[in-house]
């Protein structure tokens, strides 16, 4: 006999709903190719290096003993290869720009490509004084005029003396110059002192090296191509769920909020978070906070230089990143320079749905109280000193009051 109606709409449904997710997941992983493509920069980097147009101190270990082990692929955007990996026995983040050799389709001419397009500075009889000249004005344009800058020009220089023979070679120069063009280098650079952003291990090229992956969430654990097939909504569920105690929450949210302080007027400038995410809150194995990733941490001078004169007809029009924004004059249809929500107002929103779920009962109340009042912080310069820094200061207080002697501290 037939199946009753009700049964066969049923597995209709059903049969319905498993082809909507297989093919979400194939159009996921269809670019998986695309996205995972490490083994592409490690044959143009090392191209490059046979032929003497780059150098670095991990360079002969990548390409001649083959000491640099890639593991899990981590990349979220074709353009920017990050692997997990291992080197001198430490678990090591391999990070890589191809985007000349992708664009080429990695074509037998994709290493020379590269070679004129990103290898291309200084110039073959670029004298040493020129060059901390020319690094100079680079970091000028991109961190703002600083007087901390020639001492940031100095380690550059140091940095580029791979082999430590007292002397740049060109393809010494050529190598850090292009790692300068890599956002995320200049800002490790730039917080190499600071204890929450990951520690530069070494480099060959524009390829780099830094510490392992911090830990993260669960869900930030999860592979990038993955990510977007979750709900926002479960994504928190999952936060809860499988996340760390509070107590060690709160303590990585006191790092958090340390980070940000690092941020707001450090010694190479002020620099804005431009993507405020779950999967950059990542942390030690004693659960000291560590950023994830800075590839969206933007320095002002760079986000100024990109609002200034630009044309808007609303506020959408005058965002950087991903949620770096700032007002629209309507008036004069053009993109003002104070963003709408500092640094510490997105962090805050963050911490609400990361601190509150959970949170002992005589804190909740006030805690929820402190953050409150924490995202209603506007970017206003007038606003940001003061106001921001005794903000700040009180919710480090009250988290530290709470774990301070006990086991979480």
């Amino acid at each position: 006999g037939r199946l009753p109606g009700l049964r066969v709409k049923y597995v209709l449904l059903v049969w319905l709903g498993i082809f909507a997710g297989s093919w979400m997941v194939y159009l996921h992983y269809s670019s998986y190719s695309e996205l995972c493509r490490g083994h592409v920069c490690q044959v143009v980097i090392c191209d490059q290096y046979r032929k003497g147009i780059i150098s670095g101190s991990i360079c002969r270990d990548l390409c001649e003993l083959h000491k640099v082990e890639w593991r899990t692929c981590l990349s979220s955007a074709p353009g920017q290869q990050v692997y997990s990996g291992l080197w001198q026995d430490k678990e090591v983040t391999i990070k890589c720009g191809i985007e000349e050799a992708l664009n080429s389709n990695a074509r037998s001419e994709a290493a020379p490509r590269r070679e004129l397009v990103l290898f291309d500075k200084p110039t073959r009889g670029t004298s040493i004084k020129e060059f901390r000249e020319m690094t100079l004005s680079f970091l000028k344009a991109n961190l703002g005029d600083l007087p901390s800058l020639p001492a940031l020009v100095g380690q550059v220089l140091l940095m580029a003396d791979f082999n430590k023979d007292s002397r740049v070679s060109l393809a010494e120069a050529k190598s850090v110059w292009a790692l300068l063009q890599r956002n995320e280098f200049l800002l490790l650079l730039s917080l190499q002192e600071k204890e929450h952003a990951s520690r530069l291990l070494g480099c060959c090229g524009d390829l780099y090296l830094t510490e392992g992956a911090p830990r993260g969430s669960w869900p930030a654990a999860l592979p990038p191509l993955l990510r977007p097939l979750l709900p926002p909504a479960l994504h928190r569920a999952l936060q809860q769920w499988f996340g760390p105690a509070w107590p060690w929450r709160a303590k990585i949210a006191i790092g958090l909020l340390e980070f940000v302080e690092d941020l707001f007027h450090g010694s190479y400038g002020t620099f804005y978070m431009c993507e405020t995410t779950l999967a950059n809150v990542g942390h030690t194995a004693t659960y000291d906070f560590k950023m994830a990733d800075l590839q969206q941490v933007a320095p002002e001078a760079a986000v100024r230089r990109f609002l200034q004169g630009r044309h808007c007809e609303q506020s959408a029009d005058c965002t950087y990143g991903r949620d770096c924004r700032a007002p629209c004059d309507r008036l004069m249809r053009q993109c003002k320079g104070d963003l709408i929500q500092p640094n510490l107002a997105k962090v805050c929103e963050l911490l609400r749905d990361y601190l509150l779920p959970g949170a002992p009962a005589d804190l909740r109340e006030e805690l929820g109280k402190q953050l409150r009042t924490c995202t209603t912080l506007s970017g206003l310069a007038s606003q940001v000193e003061a106001h921001h820094s005794l903000v700040l200061s009180h919710l480090k207080t009250l988290l530290w009051k709470k774990i301070s002697n006990t086991k979480y501290s």
